[in-house]
């Protein structure tokens, strides 16, 4: 590990790392140096080591610390096929290079692969890692820093924020689980360690501070509010750990902004208080994380919008409308309310409201600060789980139609909720489409409304699955899609 320049300044040295006496006072120069201009405008000088304790200050201690809860994770969906038979270049390639990754086996076997990185945070042996490092994935093994392997189970995923759960197979005495910070205290320029797996390579730790905090236009989970950092971070380092320099998890390390795959110094973070979250529904046994619902959807403030409520800049959540019976109306809210806190703390737009929000949980209430008309006020909202006010009656379509390959479902706010759509008053929803099928070279999407088939409403699934039995040469489609209601006429 390279050491520390000796450029730093001393006073930062020491309040990273507890320093005092000589090298606290060795930022001060002797009485007859001139003062540096740095000094004179209130920050440390630099100055000479003093001392050989000084020149191998290190990170060392923190790695040793933090190393031994993070593993690295390999996933694998292996789809086995008894009557296939390999091509003729699958041979090939296997007689010549041997196995080929992703090929099919000596018995029609396919593979599939990844490669990632997970954090222990529970002596009984639980993991988290990034929902995409073991999404498909069938078959899990971690391996520790001591380079012991184990099989895991699946015990959550939640592609929502991109983080999944993992357990341990028998893993007797040895696990080491990092204690959890406060990602809430975090500032900008912090020092952060990532530790994960890069390029398969083995354990690696890279060094550099916090570079920004709420980040929103990731664009890797429904939940956009992203610790960026410089530490390096790469492909393999997905799910391992963001530490700070007491060695506790701050964030899961989960996307980069690169153009050649590489690191430029644009690292992004899953929030430790996200993360602990997720895993506290899997220590509870849950196999889906249960968020809060509002029933209410809310809008950006634009400049213009800012200035017509009296703000000096834009800040807060619009509400744009309600769902009847949600905890938004009981609570009083109103269309046009500029939601400005949650709980005390600051929303500036959908993403960071909606991240607080769904901290919150599914018991007791919370308290927004809104801004009404002229006048603030604070209103408490009940938490609790979006209601499943129907069965979902989950209809895959089989037949020819243009929803072949589509698996559609009875609408609720729980589903509005998962799909991220406001709560429709009719319709099924489009749950999910298989690729390359009819329904997606049709155009359907997931969250899609369908409001009628050749001019018959339907209702629920059981009025598509009837109106879908018999083939017909031609079928007239009317969805709603974020709002906006099309139609569209397919020939059969």
């Amino acid at each position: 590990m390279p050491r520390i320049p000796t450029v730093f300044p001393a006073a930062v040295l020491a309040l990273q790392f507890g320093l005092g006496g000589a090298l606290a006072q060795s930022a001060n120069p002797p009485a007859k140096t001139p003062e540096p201009y740095a000094a004179r405008e209130g920050f440390a000088a630099k100055a000479v080591p003093q001392g050989r304790g000084e020149v191998q200050l290190s990170f060392a201690p923190v790695v040793k610390r933090a190393a031994p809860s993070v593993v690295n994770v390999y996933a694998s969906h292996v789809e086995k096929r008894s009557n296939a038979r390999a091509s003729a270049m699958d041979e090939f390639m296997r007689r010549f290079f041997g196995e080929v990754p992703g090929g099919r086996g000596p018995r029609g076997e396919r593979a599939q692969k990844s490669l990632g990185s997970g954090v222990i945070v529970d002596d009984s042996g639980l993991i988290v890692t990034n929902n995409h490092v073991i999404d498909n994935m069938n078959e899990v093994r971690v391996s520790l820093a001591d380079r012991r392997e184990f099989e895991a189970s699946i015990v959550l995923r939640d592609p929502r924020t991109d983080l999944a759960v993992i357990k341990i197979k028998n893993p007797g005495n040895g696990v080491v689980p990092m204690p959890f910070g406060d990602s809430e205290t975090l500032e900008v320029g912090d020092f952060v360690m990532a530790i994960g797996n890069p390029f398969g390579v083995g354990q690696t730790v890279t060094q550099g501070i916090v570079s920004a905090l709420a980040r929103t236009q990731v664009g890797s989970s429904d939940y956009q509010f992203f610790i960026q950092t410089d530490a390096a971070i790469n492909p393999g380092n997905s799910g391992g750990a963001l530490v700070d320099l007491q060695g506790r998890l701050v964030g899961i390390n989960t996307a980069i902004y690169s153009q050649s795959g590489g690191s430029h110094g644009i690292g992004f973070a899953i929030p430790a208080s996200m993360v602990k979250a997720v895993v506290d529904s899997a220590r509870d046994g849950a196999s889906t994380v249960r968020r809060p619902w509002l029933g209410a959807r809310v809008q950006s403030v634009t400049p213009d919008i800012a200035e017509s409520m009296g703000l000096d800049h834009p800040t807060g959540v619009l509400v744009a409308s309600l769902a009847a019976k949600s905890p938004a109306e009981e609570a009083g809210l109103k269309r046009g309310d500029l939601i400005l806190t949650v709980d005390g703390q600051t929303v500036d737009d959908p993403e960071a409201f909606g991240y607080r929000f769904a901290l919150k949980g599914i018991q007791g209430q919370t308290k927004f600060g809104i801004l009404r008309g002229t006048g603030r006020q604070t209103v408490a909202v009940k938490l609790g789980p979006a209601p499943e006010t129907r069965p979902r009656d989950v209809l895959k379509v089989k037949t020819r139609s243009p929803f072949l390959g589509a698996t559609l479902v009875n609408t609720s706010p729980a589903v509005a909720e998962e799909m991220q759509v406001d709560f429709p008053s009719e319709g099924v929803a489009v749950q999910a489409v298989d690729d390359n099928s009819f329904a997606a070279r049709a155009g359907l999407q997931k969250g899609d409304l369908v409001l009628a088939v050749n001019g018959t409403p339907v209702a629920s699934t059981k009025d598509l699955d009837r109106l879908t039995r018999n083939p017909l040469g031609m079928w007239e489609v009317a969805i709603n899609r974020r709002g906006e209601v099309l139609t569209s006429v397919f020939g059969g």
